[in-house]
């Protein structure tokens, strides 16, 4: 018998897993996920680039038969995948998996929520594609990260591994969803490979594009699937062939264990670290101890000066130009200032603990927090180094007016493994994104509905409530 490809152990993979041989802890963090993704989805409704993306959208025509989040008609499953898609990677707030560093719900979830409309198929049959598109996402994305130098390198090449790689576990997840057989899941992978990009030029120099990008991959997921099921086909090598995806993205033979090992029996899925605040995911620990300084009974009036240490390879993104990242003329800007982060947390967000309203202009350019941000240096720390990435660290150094030196370690990021968040927290995050657009009784409902996924047996109903959002939020 001739050896499988690596697309084709990942076919047999997810042709052969059922919705019972899904272990509970990942049947329970898909909920959370579509929870999750589903309110940053509706909070990101206003946003210049979701306006764009949607009028886009709805000129394309076509068969109508799926929900986008915002939009009261149906559209093509591929244009909806695309609209959620955009809505759920705008906002920087989307799970992310370490230490690839992508974020694979932002695709899949849009990708099986269109698919699943699209073939009429109900919870259980979404939970078991949302798992496996989600488990093979990370895996491409592990088998582009280099273990020597700590980094993926899909991103030193200029590429947006959250894009390429999603494309791929999203292409998997619609052809699950649509009852593929193991051979048009090969093909449908092997389609998507053609598809899958991602430019991440934007984050340097400026540009809306990388909002597009989960979108894309989403799109392409549903175009893929759609095309194997009329017969279209594609390399069974696809992956590691001379002219494959690793070749093509990372100049070298990817890392086929990072694939293999333990696919089926050990899954990364519960791994996935959620966001539990809307900003660079290097800022988080920031953000964690600014809070525990405020926990003591700290405030700004007793600090002197304070000095955020943090891994060197963080340093560039959050902590450099300094006087750029002390001085924020934008709240996307304090998204990524880890003394603004810190600001945060001595200060107290909402949420739970730093919510969309403690990232707008305003708060950027106040005043207040200007003085405290001045007060802030962001160094290279050694004992974050050696954690980092696998978890995004911070030690942050207090010196009070009286000479108090008071120090606050955060060696592990919230939201992932070793912090997770609760159910009950995720809905939080979901009521603060989703509450100005839903009422309590649609929160509450959505979010119930999330927590028995598997029971659904219209996938419509857990659309429905979001897909006037103007008018409801006008009443």
């Amino acid at each position: 018998m001739t050896e499988r490809t690596l697309a084709q152990h990942i076919a047999h993979f997810a042709a052969t897993t059922r919705y019972q041989d899904l272990p509970e802890a990942v049947v329970a963090s898909v909920g959370m996920r579509v929870l999750d993704t589903l309110g940053i989805a509706v909070a990101a409704t206003d946003l210049d680039t979701s306006r764009a993306a949607t009028a886009w959208a709805r000129e394309q025509g076509g068969s109508a038969t799926a929900s986008a989040v915002g939009l009261d008609v149906a559209l093509p499953p591929a244009m909806a995948a695309f609209v959620n898609g955009v809505l759920a990677h705008s906002l920087d707030f989307d799970d992310t998996h370490l230490p690839s560093i992508l974020h694979p719900s932002a695709s899949v979830v849009p990708a099986a929520l269109a698919a699943a409309q699209e073939h009429g198929t109900d919870g259980r049959e979404l939970v078991r594609g949302i798992a496996i598109g989600l488990e093979v996402c990370v895996r491409i994305g592990m088998a582009g990260f280099d273990p020597e130098t700590k980094n993926s390198v899909f991103f030193e090449h200029g590429q947006h591994a959250t894009s390429i790689c999603g494309a791929m576990g999203s292409a998997v997840a619609a052809a699950v969803i649509g009852g593929a057989s193991e051979e048009q899941i090969v093909d449908t992978m092997g389609i998507a490979a053609s598809m899958a990009s991602g430019i991440i030029e934007a984050n340097r120099t400026g540009g809306t594009v990388k909002r597009m990008h989960c979108g894309w991959a989403a799109h392409s997921a549903l175009s893929a699937a759609g095309l194997a099921r009329h017969g279209i086909t594609g390399p069974p090598t696809v992956l590691e062939g001379r002219f494959g995806f690793f070749q093509a993205w990372l100049h070298e033979p990817g890392r086929a264990n990072e694939i293999l090992d333990g696919l089926g029996s050990e899954w990364a899925v519960p791994g996935i670290f959620f966001k539990p605040y809307p900003a660079n995911h290097f800022t988080h620990a920031a953000i964690d101890a600014g809070a525990a300084l405020r926990a003591r009974g700290i405030g700004p009036e007793q600090i002197e000066k304070l000095e955020l240490g943090v891994p060197a390879a963080n340093l560039r993104t959050i902590g450099e130009p300094i006087d750029v990242k002390r001085t924020p003329e934008t709240g996307y800007m304090a998204q990524f200032s880890g003394p603004y982060a810190v600001v945060v947390g001595l200060l107290g967000g909402g949420g739970l603990g730093a919510a969309l309203e403690d990232y707008t202009d305003e708060l950027a350019k106040s005043a207040d927090r200007r003085a405290l941000m001045a007060k802030v240096d962001v160094v290279p720390d050694s004992r974050c180094d050696a954690i980092f990435p696998h978890q995004f660290p911070a030690v942050l150094t207090a010196t009070l007016t009286d000479g108090t030196v008071v120090v606050e370690e955060v060696l592990t990021t919230r939201g992932g493994p070793e912090r997770p968040l609760s159910f009950g927290e995720v809905s939080t995050k979901f009521t603060s994104n989703a509450g100005p657009f839903l009422s309590d009784v649609e929160l509450k409902e959505l979010a119930g509905r999330c927590d028995r996924l598997g029971d659904l047996t219209d996938i419509g109903t857990l659309l429905a409530p979001l897909t006037d959002l103007k008018s409801t939020r006008q009443q």
